[in-house]
């Protein structure tokens, strides 16, 4: 009952910001200006007039949208790096797809996803690219970790002499003994992808000042706090409730993963 419990929990601090995100957009409010930091409205207002919960509605599309779409990214790129080099046989392609990522490790993401954040002002591409390449070295080790054995085993040897495409005997077998330690990681790659978009924009580097995004919302009212409390409450609860959901859905899956490991043992 208390594992239920505990994971009802979970779900539902993932889900309330998920669905404010996804579906905000769409629902019909009628999201009306009025004076700065006003009780106007549901939430009042923020320091232009505009409404709270119109703002936070709209302002999850990227203030998670972003962070999702970077992991994607990073996985994609870096699962395909990963499941090359732990399958090729020449060790020269596996240390000249590997070592280039080994210096990249050391650089401070933050600062790297700050200066592409500045150089291309306001968009949320190009930081969604930044926060993906910052991630990539991590998850192309990951990947190429969990993978070495199976792809050095004697099953990916038998399909390869039955003439099996690439794509099949990585996606079709190898890319399932990477998915116990892929979804391990997933919680914290996810909140750190989180935390690097939401602290650009709230150092003011990233998206518009007056964009809606969470983050930004945050920093541009945080100076209204004690005048209308909810115009920095709100959007922060969104961020915090998703990434703390996560990681707890994350460590479960986690803990879920060794048991059924010691079992097979």
């Amino acid at each position: 009952m208390r594992r239920g419990a505990a994971v009802g929990v979970s779900v539902g601090l993932v889900a309330v910001p998920l669905v404010v995100a996804v579906l905000g957009p769409f629902l019909p409010y009628d999201a009306r200006p009025g004076l700065p930091y006003s009780s106007e409205g549901v939430l009042g207002t923020d320091g232009l007039g505009r409404d709270v919960l119109g703002l936070l509605l709209v302002g999850g599309r990227s203030a998670l949208g972003m962070a999702i779409g970077a992991v994607v990214l990073a996985y994609v790129v870096g699962g395909l790096i990963g499941l090359t080099a732990a399958s090729t046989r020449h060790r020269w392609l596996d240390e000249g797809m590997m070592r280039p990522l080994d210096v990249l490790l050391p650089l401070p993401s933050l600062l790297v996803i700050s200066v592409v954040a500045v150089g291309w002002r306001a968009s949320a591409l190009a930081i969604t690219v930044a926060v993906a390449m910052v991630n990539v070295p991590t998850v192309a080790r990951l990947v190429r970790a969990a993978a070495l054995d199976a792809a050095s085993g004697p099953v990916v040897e038998a399909l390869r002499m039955q003439r099996e495409s690439w794509l099949t005997i990585q996606l079709g077998y190898v890319g399932r003994s990477v998915l116990g330690p892929v979804a391990a990681d997933l919680g914290t790659r996810i909140t750190l992808a989180v935390f690097l978009v939401a602290s650009v924009n709230f150092l003011g580097l990233g998206l518009s000042p007056t964009a809606p995004d969470w983050a930004v919302s945050v920093s541009r009212n945080r100076e209204g706090l004690l005048l209308q409390p909810w115009s920095v409450l709100a959007p922060a609860l969104l961020l915090v409730s998703f990434t703390l959901g996560f990681n707890l859905l994350a460590d479960r899956l986690v803990h879920r993963s060794r048991r059924l490991v010691e079992s097979a043992r």
